[in-house]
């Protein structure tokens, strides 16, 4: 079996993190979820505007949207992308490292928010 540090780990986790919120969540990516969901505004029962996501389509254009509307799913295969790229594509180990200070950023702002 591959063994792995504790600081490889850490990097895997704060990678597949940002890489998660990346994909869910930074208007950098709209053009990804784009042909999978749609945002609509709407007021709800107290008339605050809020935005719902509805999901696109059928069949495979709708099981990506749904993924991609959960960000519990999504880091699933973040989590399955970082893995794969530590173990089998390792020249790209300094993405994962960008990405992982990039998470580590975000927890800190949001911490300190």
């Amino acid at each position: 079996m591959w063994e792995i540090t504790w600081i490889h780990l850490a990097v895997l986790v704060l990678a597949s993190f940002r890489l998660t919120h990346l994909l869910v969540y930074d208007e950098i990516t709209t053009f990804i979820r784009n042909p999978f969901l749609e945002v609509r505004p709407v007021t709800d029962p107290s008339g605050e505007q809020v935005e719902k996501v509805v999901i696109r389509g059928t069949g495979w254009r709708y099981w990506i949207g749904k993924v991609l509307s959960c960000h519990w799913c999504t880091g699933v295969w973040a989590s399955l992308i970082t893995v794969s790229i530590y173990l089998f594509i390792p020249f790209l180990f300094p993405l994962l490292l960008l990405l992982a200070v990039a998470g580590a950023a975000a927890i800190v702002q949001d911490l300190l928010l």
